[in-house]
């Protein structure tokens, strides 16, 4: 069997275990409860313990900071594990074994072995009167599968939603790391930031070693309360560490941090963003206080080496140079802030066409309020989620903040993202974002993947 036809084999295979997953209950209808996931690794032997595990929630940014802690553990000679969510293009994504997302033969093939544990959980469920595993159950139980079998030293673990009552939190944390804390997921996770942060809190295990991000205080106070009871260490941004400096230079971010053991000068990441720096400030705290319990200084040569060769797909990706085109996934007012901030001071970008695509169960007219005194014109588009806001409804509340003159709509995101290339003034310094959804950004991946295929 050729490797083409052998890769085509798994490929087919891989599509089919996603649509059986898919056919669980979706990701957006996430059920809060433990005991179901507790249970099905319970009778796979419990492989969420086989390997030391870093925790990472928040509202914005986790995603990165996990990317960035993965690759400082990797190049400090561990064997890593990263889960992350959501995927742009396919599930693999959300499981990479030494920074490569896991193949489609291993993919199928632990799925394979564990579905029959899957099936067992869902009739005893389906006795108790409780609905069957969801899509993200199953998928946390495959990952700590797929890590267990890989081995590996580490896993570098982002919650899917919340904490307390993500299937991710079957797992002991030896740290547990905290993004910035917003706004999001109110139906689920509460309407205050107390509330979302008592939430995102329950990752705290005992004897764990806490890192926080700079918090709003109600998100501070109720992080510090809950490490006070439970954790051996707490380090909020501002108490031994914070991020000294950051300038955007060419291709990337340039910026230095003082770490809980020690300060690390004139880093660069080949990516864009001053939010980047501090998703970077905070992923280095994590890796020092995993790898010296926070008083071992990291090799200068490790922390700049990984550093120097991260990527953060889909948060303000370059596509394109000629005409500028960004890819960012901001789906909430937070996320869009900082996008808005990064227009500012990144690109400097005097004439910005906006595609943008939101889901329902967003604030849509927050996400737009915030991009309104950056862009120029907004191209109102629909991803291929079914819980994509619909054009006509996203173009109402577009108008409603931007004005009339200054929104257009177009059926799909690929015509959308040609229009824009059509309107966009050639003087240099203009520049085509889009975002407003996860699902969005990867739409356009997808279809660029496609484009490079055919070209090929």
């Amino acid at each position: 069997m050729s490797q083409e036809h052998d890769d085509r084999h798994w490929a087919i295979q891989a599509a089919e275990v996603e649509q059986r997953m898919l056919a669980r209950i979706p990701e957006n209808k996430i059920r809060q409860r433990l005991d179901p996931t507790r249970r099905a690794v319970e009778l796979l032997g419990d492989p969420q313990f086989a390997y030391r595990v870093i925790h990472i929630t928040g509202t914005n940014g986790k995603t990165s900071t996990a990317r960035f802690i993965e690759r400082i553990l990797r190049e400090h000679g561990l064997r890593t594990g990263r889960f992350l969510s959501p995927h742009l293009i396919k599930t693999n994504e959300r499981m990479a074994v030494d920074g490569e997302s896991i193949s489609d033969e291993r993919l199928v093939t632990i799925w394979n072995e564990i579905e029959p544990i899957l099936q067992l959980v869902d009739a005893e469920l389906e006795a108790e009167g409780e609905t069957a595993l969801t899509y993200f159950e199953a998928l946390a139980v495959l990952g700590f599968a797929v890590f267990a079998d890989a081995p590996v030293d580490v896993l570098v673990l982002e919650v899917g939603i919340g904490g307390e009552w993500d299937s991710t939190n079957v797992a002991n944390g030896d740290v547990a790391v905290f993004a910035p804390i917003s706004l999001d997921h109110v139906d689920r996770l509460g309407n205050t930031l107390t509330e979302i942060a008592a939430t995102k809190s329950g990752i705290i295990k005992p004897g764990a070693f806490v890192v926080s991000a700079a918090q709003p205080a109600e998100a501070a106070a109720v992080l510090a309360d809950k490490a006070a009871s439970v954790a051996e260490v707490y380090k909020p941004y501002g108490d031994g560490w914070h991020l000294i400096d950051s300038e955007a230079v060419a291709g990337g971010t340039k910026f230095s941090v003082q770490g809980l053991a020690g300060v690390y000068h004139d880093l660069f990441l080949p990516v864009h963003g001053s939010y980047q720096a501090e998703n970077a400030a905070l992923a280095l705290v994590a890796a020092e206080a995993f790898l010296g319990g926070g008083e071992q200084r990291i090799l200068d040569d490790i922390v700049r080496a990984a550093f120097a060769d991260v990527a953060s797909p889909g948060r303000l990706q370059v596509i394109s140079k000629d005409p500028l085109i960004v890819l960012d996934a901001a789906h909430n007012e937070g996320g869009a802030l900082s996008l808005a901030t990064s227009i500012r001071e990144t690109f400097n970008a005097p004439y910005v066409v906006g595609v943008v695509s939101i889901l329902a169960e967003k604030d849509a007219a927050a996400v737009l309020s915030e991009l309104e005194p950056v862009t120029s014109e907004i191209i109102i588009t629909a991803s291929s989620s079914p819980r994509a806001i619909s054009i006509a409804e996203l173009e109402e509340t577009a108008i409603a903040i931007f004005g009339a003159d200054r929104v257009r709509t177009s059926a799909n995101a690929w015509y959308a993202l040609e229009l824009a290339k059509e309107i966009l003034p050639r003087n240099g310094n203009s520049m085509i974002v889009v975002t407003g959804s996860i699902t969005l950004v990867g739409d356009i991946l997808k279809q660029l993947q496609r484009e490079e295929s055919s070209d090929d």
